[in-house]
């Protein structure tokens, strides 16, 4: 037995390093955190340098009190960093839940959603008083007093809201007074005018002297978003985080909000995880968006943890979308969320544009495009009015082709299609980023005579020139926006009229008011169908009702053209008549009967080796744990099978999936079943995903 006193001044803190489970009580836990001694009281939240083994760390200082552990078999921390405020409660709190709930431990979670340039051990030296300074620190303070000594730019005045704008206002802005939890589903169709709802409830919240925190679901959405905010609220200092900006940029950001300076947080799912320590209002637009879904490391959503971070800091949440996720429009149907309608478009001369189905089987496309479809182009052309041309693929074409022998270009390390880029005559792979120049005649039987097959945004952009020499044609993909700041260059062209045609990918399906564009042409509208994903309807709806909202939101009528096969098919229905909620009402009911999210809870594990049957070995003893345990708990767990892409940069991939209709019960599974795996010795590589979006 131990004799030893415990140590007085000791901390718990939480280190990026790989989690492990253990059994507590007989039941599987994550442990997390590691006991240090340190000279005096630490406050939690703290940022403080630590050995580890033979490494130094920055980790967070978790709680401070006492420890079991003998005082010799502590360590001493290194320095404890108070060059900023610590990390506040509420925030610790938040990261707590989503280490649990996506299966890590708390320093997993947390010391990656700082900065990098503050959990960066190395930049900071210890000098003989055991402070630590450090030279980057001083850097980003300054940046930070810039910040702070910003210009307020002109204060311009709200537009006057309709009826309906003012009812939602209304709603959160009561909310926000109530000072409870209180999460609403703003559903307005395209061009309602989401966006000054959103400004009415921030004008609401910052006037009380709170912070806002506003999500969007990709980085070229942000900077207008916060122009838009600077420009309404003069006054207020205003930060963003997302990915396109520097480490610098974004830990000065961070610490501008994380210190309360600043009053209006934008950006991308890493602003979810920010410390805003006076947060009384989250708003997510586009909350239907799978980008605000990580698909690497922490798999977390962004959406729902800022639901959570609303439900714990007791605040309100919009969540906003002309087409919501079926998992928030079941929940606004079953009066857990608010639901908030905006049926008209918000300019009182603007109406829905009219959608045509353009039937295309047995018909002879001229480079993709119909007759119905060239004419349009020609007569907006004519009226000196702008056009998008959507087709989801970037690239010149999807594959190169032998007619002869029906050899198809592949990805030598993944188990997909190469995409020619005429741009640079390469073949590239969109999936590990593989490269190579197309081969001069067929691999297989020596045919010369190699061609395109199908469409990308490229040969779309070449076509179309062909086809109107005198229109100024532009694209918009993520081969284009490569630049820093030139999807921003290119979208102002298309704003100021500079541009006539504009060719992209679903990159411009939503948040962009052109008020000059009444014609939009989608080709290529049915490859969703063919997709054995049960989520793909939902998304095909969601992306069409998005990009064909680009279209009339001034006082010129807008028209979309929907190139497609299956022009009778129920979701193209659906779409003409604008009705999201009948369409959602049938998927709804189909998902019921097969018991699909949202009315059963998922989780997958995912492994991959250098050989398949080495994958599917290794989760066969997964699914033979996870059968264990469903003799006890309300589980069903299905056979482990490939990936639908089972081969990527030479990986070859499987997946379990495990599913309930009660969620505690999938997550009481989950850390046995980790712990578990812990424990099987192979050489691959594995994962637990909680809600996954893709399976």
């Amino acid at each position: 037995m131990n004799t030893e006193p415990a140590c007085e001044h000791v901390v718990a803190v939480a280190l990026d390093v790989p989690s492990y489970a253990k059994m507590q009580s007989g039941t599987a836990t994550l442990e997390v955190l590691f006991d240090y001694s340190v000279a005096a009281a630490t406050t939690p939240g703290l940022r403080i340098l630590v050995p580890f083994g033979k490494q130094t760390l920055i980790g967070i200082v978790a709680c401070a009190g006492k420890s079991e552990a003998a005082p010799r078999e502590l360590r001493d921390a290194r320095a404890v960093l108070d060059d900023i405020a610590p990390l506040s409660p509420g925030w610790l709190d938040l990261m707590r839940f989503a280490a649990s709930y996506y299966q890590r431990s708390l320093g997993e979670v947390a010391v990656p959603a700082l900065p990098v340039l503050l959990r960066r051990p190395e930049s900071y030296r210890l000098g003989e008083d055991g402070q630590a300074t450090s030279r980057s620190m001083e850097l980003l303070r300054k940046r930070v007093l810039r910040l702070a000594a910003e210009s307020p730019t002109t204060h311009e005045r709200a537009p006057a809201l309709n009826d309906a704008q003012r009812l939602a206002a209304g709603e959160i802005t009561t909310a926000l007074a109530a000072g409870s939890f209180a999460p609403f589903l703003l559903h307005g169709v395209t061009g309602s005018g989401k966006t000054e709802v959103y400004m009415a409830a921030i004008a609401d919240a910052i006037g009380r002297g709170q912070q806002v925190l506003v999500l969007v679901p990709e980085i070229n959405l942000a900077p207008p978003l916060e122009r838009l905010l600077r420009a309404r609220f003069g006054q207020t200092s205003v930060a963003a985080l997302h990915s396109g900006m520097s480490d610098g940029e974004r830990a000065a950001n961070w610490i501008f909000a994380h210190e309360g300076h600043a009053l209006i947080l934008v950006g991308t799912r890493m602003a979810a995880l920010a410390s805003l320590p006076k947060l009384g209002l989250i708003v997510v637009d586009e909350e239907h968006d799978p980008s605000f879904k990580q698909q690497e490391g922490l798999r977390y959503s962004a959406r729902d943890l800022a639901v959570v971070r609303a439900s714990l800091e007791k605040i309100a949440i919009v969540l906003g979308s002309a087409t919501p996720s079926l998992e928030s429009w079941q929940l606004a149907r079953r009066e857990r969320y608010r639901l908030l309608a905006l049926p008209e478009r918000a300019v009182a001369t603007a109406s829905l544009p009219v959608i045509e189905c353009i039937p295309t089987r047995r018909m002879v496309l001229e480079h993709g495009f119909s007759p119905r479809a060239r004419e349009a182009i020609a007569t907006s052309l004519g009226r000196r009015e702008q056009v998008l041309v959507f087709v989801n693929r970037r690239g010149y074409a999807p594959v190169l082709n032998c007619a002869a022998c029906g050899w198809i270009s592949d990805c030598p390390r993944c188990s997909a299609h190469a995409v020619f880029h005429k741009a640079d005559g390469l073949l590239h792979c969109h999936h590990c980023g593989w490269q190579a120049r197309p081969p001069r005649t067929c691999p297989e039987c020596g045919n010369a005579d190699l061609a395109p097959l199908g469409r990308g945004t490229q040969r779309v952009e070449e076509s179309l020139a062909a086809s109107f020499p005198d229109a100024r044609i532009g694209r918009l993909d993520r081969d284009a926006s490569l630049k820093r700041g030139s999807a921003k260059a290119l979208l102002e062209r298309f704003h100021g009229g500079d541009i006539d045609i504009l060719v992209g990918t679903q990159m411009l399906a939503k948040g962009h008011d052109f008020k000059n564009l009444t014609l939009v042409v989608v080709l290529d509208a049915d490859s969703a169908l063919y997709s054995h994903d049960f989520r793909a309807p939902e998304r095909l709806f969601s992306n069409l009702t998005q990009v064909a909202g680009r279209a009339g939101r001034a006082d010129k009528p807008g028209v979309v053209l929907v190139q497609t096969d299956f022009a009778d098919h129920p979701l193209f229905a659906a779409l003409r008549r604008h009705d999201f909620a009948g369409f959602a009402s049938q998927l709804m009911d189909e998902r019921k009967q097969a018991q699909l999210p949202p009315f059963t809870y998922q989780a997958i594990v995912r492994a991959e080796a250098r050989k398949l049957a080495d994958a599917l070995e290794f989760l066969s003893h997964a699914r033979q744990i996870a059968a264990e345990l469903a003799l006890e708990l309300p589980l069903t767990v299905y056979d482990a099978v490939p990936m639908t892409l089972f081969r990527k940069a030479g990986a070859e991939r499987a997946q379990l999936l495990i599913e309930s209709a009660m969620r505690p019960a999938l997550q009481r599974a989950l850390p046995t079943l980790f712990l578990k795996l812990r424990e099987i010795k192979w050489r691959g590589s594995w994962h637990i995903e909680v809600d996954p979006l893709e399976i």
